[in-house]
């Protein structure tokens, strides 16, 4: 086995795995050795990603096709994962909204809670238990460039941003102590299906494989990783200016960058 499966055990489980970052990660893993327990909502891009991982990877890779936005979707999860020696969390799930906050509908802006706060706090808290209880695990939570300043037109979806990266910061020394890695990773815009959903247009992006990279590189050496040459020059750019201006200069790009009318 490799350095990875050695540190952290046999399988890992990657949420968001249909798409973009958790697609990417997942064969990433594979590529390392790991078993792969991959969820999302969709099961037939589940199903067609884990065919392609145990033909090219000789991998052991299963599937559960569930919504992290609701209580039963994680609890489902949570049972599920039982069956299987867990050494690693990728909580890649996620979505974002743009547009003025006023106009977004509310139900919108909860759901996006729900998927990308309440279902990573319930899944970092029970993993983190579980890996600290065996000495040993990783845990890879996605904050974003945006997570470190308020962002209008995309407010919210900010503030969500903020609490992982919070949450990341904060847990990662006290599971340090118990054995466990725990990395935020911090990119940019990135080439994926977030922006459909999201009502954004993108302009320059990173690659969701430039960001798998960056954070299978990162694990057990950094606490926080901003993968992607883009994502590094926009965090450059914004690192002089005092929040207030971040702020102003966050709001300027995403006004380019959402759509008009409905954020969805």
């Amino acid at each position: 086995m490799n350095r990875l499966v050695d540190r952290y055990g046999p399988w890992a489980l990657v949420t968001g795995a249909s798409d973009g970052i958790g697609a990417a990660t997942a064969r990433r893993l594979a590529a390392e050795g790991f078993a792969l327990l991959l969820v999302a909502r969709r099961q037939a891009k589940l199903t067609a990603l884990a065919d392609e991982l145990k033909a090219a990877h000789r991998v052991e890779v299963e599937t559960l096709a569930i919504d992290l936005g609701t209580e039963y979707g994680v609890s489902g999860l949570l049972r599920a994962s039982e069956a299987h020696d867990i050494g690693m969390l990728v909580a890649a799930a996620g979505f974002g909204t743009s547009g003025s906050f006023l106009a977004s509908p509310i139900a919108d802006e909860v759901a996006m809670l729900d998927v990308n706060c309440r279902a990573v706090l319930s899944l970092t808290h029970a993993f983190g238990n579980r890996f600290a209880g065996r000495g040993r695990g990783g845990i890879v939570l996605f904050s974003s460039l945006v997570a470190f300043q308020g962002v209008p037109n995309s407010a919210n979806y900010a503030a969500t941003k903020a609490f992982v990266q919070s949450l990341a910061e904060g847990i990662g020394p006290e599971l340090r102590a118990r054995g466990v890695d725990v990395l935020a990773v911090a990119p940019g815009p990135v080439r994926s299906g977030f922006a459909a959903r999201a009502g954004m247009r993108m302009g320059a992006t990173d690659s969701p494989v430039t960001v798998a990279k960056g954070l299978i590189d990162a694990l057990g050496r950094q606490s926080l990783v901003r993968p992607g040459m883009l994502s590094k020059l926009l965090e450059f750019a914004l690192t002089f200016l005092p929040r207030r201006g971040r702020v102003w200069m966050m709001g300027k790009v995403m006004s380019g960058m959402a759509r008009t009318g409905d954020a969805r």
